[in-house]
């Protein structure tokens, strides 16, 4: 029979890391923690309402509740919800056998939104002569 050794338990790991070496390891997991927001977390943590982001798109706060709420969208419509919080969607994919790339959004005609950031929109239709 061997005689295996009892794993030793994390608060015992843990207090033998040196105190300075402990806080960076909760800075990182901190910074990793938040850099995986949802659209939600992230409108809140810019200390941003819904109506806030509505204004800037011309848009109903009830609209931006259900842009929040989807589990998929259009490319378009994250990227013109991103500016309107003042940011810049950023599209990067990682691949186990290469570097990071990269992806570029195509160019589009655009429009102002109202924080002078620009988006893609269809302009309004005439409304119909009778």
């Amino acid at each position: 029979m061997t005689n295996i050794a009892p794993a030793p338990k994390l608060d015992d790991v843990l207090a033998q890391i040196p105190r300075t070496r402990r806080r960076a390891i909760e800075r990182r997991a901190a910074e990793l923690i938040a850099e995986e927001m949802s659209l939600r977390e992230l409108r809140k943590a810019l200390a941003l309402t819904q109506c806030d982001v509505a204004r800037q798109l011309d848009k109903g706060q009830h609209e931006i509740s259900r842009i929040e709420q989807r589990g998929d969208m259009l490319l378009s419509t994250l990227t013109r919800l991103v500016q309107a919080m003042g940011g810049e969607l950023e599209l990067v994919c990682r691949f186990t056998d290469r570097a990071p790339v990269r992806l570029v959004a195509p160019q589009h005609p655009t429009t102002k939104i109202r924080n002078g950031a620009t988006s893609r929109r269809r302009p309004k239709r005439a409304a119909r002569q009778a």
